[in-house]
């Protein structure tokens, strides 16, 4: 079953991230991955969570393919540009879900 992947962070004053971005959407979608959305912050609307400059939605095509990607030894290096070229990130991961069924009736 697919998932989705909500990043929401800052950028870093650096240009590690960009290092990062460079390799990292051909490694997305050779791992399952597929970018929806990419955003920049513009209002908060509702909520008390800080605002992220940045967003960015994936769809992975199960959760084995996005731990695949976070996993991958040939991505070690990576990695760590992601990380050290953000700040005050929020990944959260969603289920694919075909309506709001499953939401009221767990069970069903």
């Amino acid at each position: 079953m697919a998932v989705y992947a909500l990043n929401l962070f800052d950028l870093a004053d650096n240009d590690e991230y960009l290092k990062y971005a460079r390799r990292s959407a051909a490694e997305v979608e050779k791992h399952g991955g597929r970018v929806l959305a990419l955003g920049k912050y513009d209002s908060a609307l509702v909520g008390d969570m800080e605002p992220r400059t940045v967003m960015i939605l994936v769809e992975w095509e199960s959760k084995d393919a996005f731990d695949h990607y976070c996993n991958d030894p040939d991505l070690a290096d990576l990695h760590p540009h992601r990380e050290q070229g953000t700040k005050n990130y929020i990944w959260h991961l969603f289920d694919k879900l075909d309506g709001l069924k499953p939401l009221f009736y767990p069970q069903a």
